[in-house]
């Protein structure tokens, strides 16, 4: 089975957004009041995996880095 990243990606998404269905006690506890969150738990989990996979001081294609952005931005602040 050859995946990529935008393959893996919606399949976490979808798989555990199934799976915290399934069995809610999973899910963390939210107190009946206060705010909601506006991330589902499902969203959280991907974007964590997915930033393990994909290092940020390595320039995918078609993205730069970070640190060009930051040091462009930052340069007329001194």
């Amino acid at each position: 089975m050859d995946a990529d990243l935008d393959t893996l990606a919606p399949a976490l998404y979808v798989t555990t957004g199934d799976l915290l269905r399934i069995a809610p006690q999973r899910a963390p506890w939210r107190p009946a009041i206060g705010f909601s969150p506006q991330n589902s738990d499902a969203e959280l989990v991907t974007l964590a995996v997915m930033q393990q996979l994909v290092p940020l001081d390595q320039p995918s294609a078609g993205h730069e880095s970070k640190g060009a952005h930051a040091d462009t931005a930052l340069a007329g602040t001194h």
